[in-house]
């Protein structure tokens, strides 16, 4: 692959989404330094550090390759030609929320500012980033595809996932459904059903997985330092569920909790919710599918794979 151009994808920085919350930047100090008694410094320097990190980019690309920069929120819509590649410039949920719609279009996770962000995504640090881009550009790199999750509706929706997919209630109130799995089938009231990819594995399903060993560990007496760890590589087949706060009742029971969602075995979901149940990705709790009732959702494997290039050679 000879590469022609790069797409930058950024985000706007908590300053700029202050700005555009108070309308001005004067307001928008005022709100944390009197409101909340925050540090205003803290949000000018993170941009100041984001921008500066964005300029030494650009000037470093622009010598090399065609440049286009976008917003995050214009992913959806954009098409990433087949002679570029990618460049995340942000946290690693950006790395996240990109590789969904990236169409295995070689991904380069890079940290603006790695005094402020540990990047379990961004392997590449703007500082030394300019051997690293010739490298790339000489196909010269070593990467990994990840694997992803994907939710369908039976209405022909669907959501894919990069890190976890959550299914439950949009509020605070219980979600109601019927589970099928391994070919049995019960109904359920819980606070909902995260379903977590290898890349998310050390993230929302590992705060699930050491909630319940603590639990275990101050019911059973155990030693304090004991742990769980469940993980999965990140090009790993395979998915991991876990129902959250199952309920059990009359009407509702508590046997399906965990399990693996493989090639040839997916997850299914019957809604029983009148209104405010939701499908979301990532976290990105705006971009959602509903879920209510009629609603019988298929959670598997997606067919496409997130291109991460993980080192230089």
């Amino acid at each position: 692959m000879n590469y022609e151009k790069v797409i930058i994808v950024k985000n706007k920085t908590r300053l700029e989404q202050l700005i555009e919350r108070f309308n001005t930047k004067d307001q928008a100090r005022f709100y944390i330094e009197h409101s909340v008694g925050g540090s205003f410094k803290d949000y000018e320097d993170e941009h100041d550090t984001f921008y500066k990190a964005l300029e030494d980019l650009n000037t470093l690309c622009d010598h090399k390759l065609k440049v286009h920069v976008i917003e995050r929120s214009f992913l959806p819509n954009y098409i990433f030609p087949k002679n570029s590649f990618i460049i995340t410039l942000g946290q690693d949920g950006l790395v996240a929320n990109t590789a969904k719609y990236s169409k295995k279009i070689p991904i380069v996770g890079l940290n603006p500012d790695s005094k402020r962000y540990d990047g379990i995504l961004l392997p590449f640090d703007i500082l030394n980033f300019k051997n690293e881009l010739d490298r790339i550009i000489n196909n010269s790199y070593e990467s990994i595809d990840v694997t992803m999750a994907k939710a369908k509706m039976n209405n022909g929706q669907e959501l894919i996932a990069f890190n976890d997919l959550f299914i439950g209630p949009a509020t605070h109130t219980s979600a109601r459904y019927t589970i099928e799995y391994k070919q049995k089938s019960e109904r359920q009231s819980s606070s909902g059903i995260i379903v977590s990819t290898g890349a998310g594995s050390t993230g929302w399903l590992s705060s699930l997985i050491n909630m319940s060993t603590g639990m275990n560990r101050f019911m059973n007496g155990k030693s304090s330092n004991q742990n769980s760890n469940y993980y999965l590589p990140w090009d790993s087949n395979k998915l991991v569920f876990v129902v959250r706060e199952p309920f059990k009742s009359i009407t509702t029971n508590i046997e399906i909790v965990m399990g693996e969602i493989g090639k040839t075995l997916d997850l299914k979901l019957t809604s029983h919710m009148p209104y405010n149940g939701v499908v979301f990705s990532d976290g990105i709790i705006n971009d959602y599918i509903e879920f209510n009732s009629g609603s019988v959702l298929s959670i598997g494997i997606a067919e496409q794979k997130a291109k991460l290039i993980t080192k230089t050679l």
